[in-house]
């Protein structure tokens, strides 16, 4: 399923720098602000050829930003890990999200269940999105600025841990709390939830009663392979604020 979405964005990031060969004049910055009452500790995971910002990861406490530049025609995802602890050399383990017990992801992805904030820049146009397809831990938002197009909000803003299916839930180590919601393919691994075999097209693979539980709480946020249409957002020559925690 990851190397689904992957190969999307790489595929419309290297359609862009074929069609339109200008140079794009000045970097696209991100900022990562934490509106949680906890820590989070980001994860960034580059597409396919493209540089390892910000090592991948670090710790953000709450009400604090964190800024970077991004490569021109960058691609790749951000993700929010919870429930971590390092140790000085930067080993340990997230609750969720974790990227083989590293601080630093350093190219890593995210152990699913984890909400994903997944972006291509172009020349022309950028791409962005939020997506459930492996699940949820964190509210996520992604707000463009200074751009010029559509530029509409993207994401999801609904604490979904709060109305997870029984048979999605990932609890806490005391079992008190649920503290992700797996995807359906996820935790049943069939075909149908998952978008492959006989079901590996847009025709045959439809919303479930499960995606449509995640489509309903969060509805500008992809929330199955397939959910392109009203979860796919542009902008042109955007900035972009990346909030974590966005329904507090």
């Amino acid at each position: 399923m990851e190397a689904m979405l992957r190969s999307l964005f790489i595929f419309v990031s290297f359609s862009l720098f074929v069609t339109h060969i200008s140079v794009k004049v000045s970097a696209t910055t991100i900022t990562l602000y934490n509106k949680c009452t906890h820590p989070v500790w980001p994860g960034i995971q580059p597409g396919a050829g493209h540089p390892i910002v910000a090592r991948g990861g670090f710790k953000l406490l709450p009400s604090k930003s964190y800024s970077l530049k991004l490569p021109a025609d960058w691609s790749g995802r951000i993700w929010g890990r919870h429930g971590c602890s390092f140790d000085a050399s930067g080993r340990g383990r997230c609750a969720t999200g974790d990227c083989g017990g590293s601080l630093f992801c350093n190219g890593l992805g995210g152990a699913p269940p984890a909400t994903l904030a997944e972006i291509t820049l172009g020349h022309e146009q950028d791409f962005y999105d939020v997506s459930l397809v492996d699940g949820y831990n964190l509210a996520i938002a992604i707000t463009p600025f200074k751009g010029s197009g559509e530029c509409s909000p993207a994401g999801c803003v609904s604490d979904l841990n709060m109305m997870c299916p029984v048979g999605l839930q990932v609890r806490s180590q005391d079992k008190r709390r649920v503290v992700a919601c797996k995807s359906a393919c996820f935790a049943f691994n069939s075909p149908r939830y998952c978008c492959t075999g006989k079901f590996g097209s847009p025709q045959s693979c439809k919303p479930t009663a499960y995606s449509r539980i995640f489509k309903a709480a969060c509805p500008r946020a992809y929330s199955y392979a397939y959910d392109d249409p009203t979860s796919i957002a542009t902008c042109t020559g955007g900035n972009y604020l990346v909030t974590f925690c966005a329904h507090h």
